[in-house]
């Protein structure tokens, strides 16, 4: 009996691509989990003119970039700030995210870090637990106080990761959006980053901080296969939430080509296609300059 292939076609968008998360910049080499020194991330970029290249390829029409991070030396990655400044003005498709710490050890390097808020194409601040620190840590609270207030007062969007477990999980991450979303926009990263942090958010406290009046947003990068579907059919369902998602590439941790074929194929290409994909990133991180 001869052998049947059934093939499966996913329509990517074909409007303008607009990506709420890269990182530029090269790591060194770190032995991760006590193993042998490596460097995982095989598609960092180390200059502007690599990242443009991409953006080329890709047909990107507009991109956030901030630095890279994943070894455990905060100062590499604040060393990335300004070069990710320096992207967003040779380039207006890049926005630029700066690098902060909520870690009062790194306070020094954060207020560095700060001090470029107010420069050119500056759209964001990250900020991640992956290197230490927690939102509901009493030391790390004048940090977050002051990163918050600075986000505020430059009108930028405070970026946070998010992933199952420990320090990163929505349980604690969503205290940052009940203590400071009602006045800053926060961009939850991954979509709370695993199984149990896509059932936390898309199964209702998304919808609840939107409703609420909460500046939440969030984008599907690492989202695990059901998650894409199941928050295009709750935002259908609901009638809410359909300028609060963005595609993200997460380059080099992620995956530009599918990312945006599964994200794609959970949105189709009608009115939320164009919102994911374009609006909300001019709406939070600003339309491309004239």
């Amino acid at each position: 009996m001869p052998e049947t292939t059934t093939c499966f076609t996913v329509t990517v968008p074909t409007r303008e691509v607009h990506d709420a998360h890269r990182h530029l910049g090269l790591l060194p080499a770190h032995g991760f989990y006590g193993g042998p020194p490596v460097a995982p991330d095989v598609s960092a970029r180390a200059t502007i003119a690599e990242l443009r290249a991409d953006l080329d390829r890709e047909g990107t029409a507009r991109a956030l970039v901030i630095p890279n991070y994943g070894v455990p030396d905060a100062s590499v990655t604040f060393g990335f700030n300004e070069l990710c400044v320096e992207a967003a003005q040779a380039d207006d498709r890049i926005q630029a995210g700066l690098w902060v710490s909520p870690r009062p050890a790194d306070a020094e390097l954060t207020e560095k870090a700060l001090a470029l808020a107010d420069e050119p194409g500056v759209a964001a601040l990250k900020l991640s637990f992956l290197l230490g620190g927690r939102a509901d840590a009493a030391e790390c609270a004048p940090q977050l106080d002051a990163i918050f207030t600075a986000a505020a007062a430059h009108d930028l969007v405070v970026h946070v990761h998010t992933s199952p477990g420990g320090s990163s999980d929505i349980d604690v991450i969503g205290q940052l959006v009940e203590r400071y979303a009602d006045d800053v926009r926060i961009h939850l990263v991954h979509l709370g980053g695993g199984v149990s942090g896509h059932i936390k958010l898309i199964g209702g406290r998304f919808f609840d901080w939107v409703a609420a009046g909460k500046r939440v947003y969030t984008d599907t990068s690492w989202a695990v296969g059901f998650a894409p579907r199941w928050l295009a059919a709750e935002i259908e369902r609901r009638g809410a939430g359909h300028d609060r998602v963005l595609f993200a590439s997460d380059e080099p941790w992620g995956d530009h080509p599918g990312e945006l074929a599964r994200l794609a194929a959970a949105v189709g290409d009608g009115e939320l296609a164009r919102h994911v994909f374009a609006d909300n990133f001019d709406a939070l991180y600003g339309s491309r300059a004239p």
